[in-house]
């Protein structure tokens, strides 16, 4: 079908100002112009609309992952608190991570090692981060899930899953787990000052001998 309006486009772009004004009429240019216009109307349009579905699904996701947590808590807080400790050793976390996690102290965790009674707060603690732990492993397939908690999001950022989780914000630690989200945003959203916070002077660059030096930035 011929298209009158993109016709006139190209020839308006392709032949000089003095042949276009007498190859393309008022009419056309006006018809051209108000097609662009409602092109850009129609277009922005959809492009709000796919940014509020993009917001609706990231809340609904957000809500799902925390509703999913929770259930995983429950099933978890069945065990005993020297096994869940026992798993999560298993996972290759370090007993001062397990207590900063826990929001304890280290000879907290060593008595409970021992035998000793933790308190339903604390019992619930151990079990929401070994649901946390199932959830970052089964569901977004982190394999190594204790050395993955230790990765900076952001490199030469001294920010982990573990302190976004021990600020009680594992929904960032979901988010960073999803990869939805550039690791950037999510340190945004946990600190929005991170890059001034965390700005250096310096950087890391490979020497002549092979091995890495510290040197000023240009």
């Amino acid at each position: 079908m011929p298209n009158t309006v993109m016709d006139d486009a190209i020839a308006l772009l392709w032949i000089d100002g003095g042949t276009a004004s007498q190859s393309i009429t008022i009419p056309a240019l006006t018809e051209l112009r108000q097609t662009a216009t409602q092109l850009n109307k129609d277009v922005g349009g959809q492009r709000s609309e796919v940014k509020v579905l993009h917001e609706d699904y990231d809340d609904l996701h957000k809500q799902t992952s925390d509703t999913e947590w929770r259930t995983r808590t429950v099933e978890r807080a069945k065990l005993s608190v020297p096994t869940m400790l026992s798993e999560l050793a298993d996972l290759g976390f370090a007993w001062r991570d397990i207590a900063q996690l826990a929001h304890v102290s280290i000879p907290a965790v060593q008595k409970w090692r021992r035998g000793a009674k933790a308190s339903g707060e604390n019992r619930q603690r151990l079990a929401s981060l070994l649901a946390a732990c199932d959830l970052v492993a089964g569901d977004y397939l982190v394999e190594d899930v204790a050395s993955w908690f230790e990765m900076p999001l952001v490199a030469s950022v001294p920010v982990t899953s573990i302190t976004l989780y021990a600020a009680d914000r594992p929904d960032l630690v979901f988010e960073h787990a999803s990869s939805h989200v550039d690791p950037e945003t999510t340190l945004t959203q946990f600190d929005p000052d991170w890059r001034e916070r965390y700005r250096s002077d310096f950087e890391v660059f490979e020497a002549g001998d092979g091995h890495p030096s510290i040197r000023m930035k240009d």
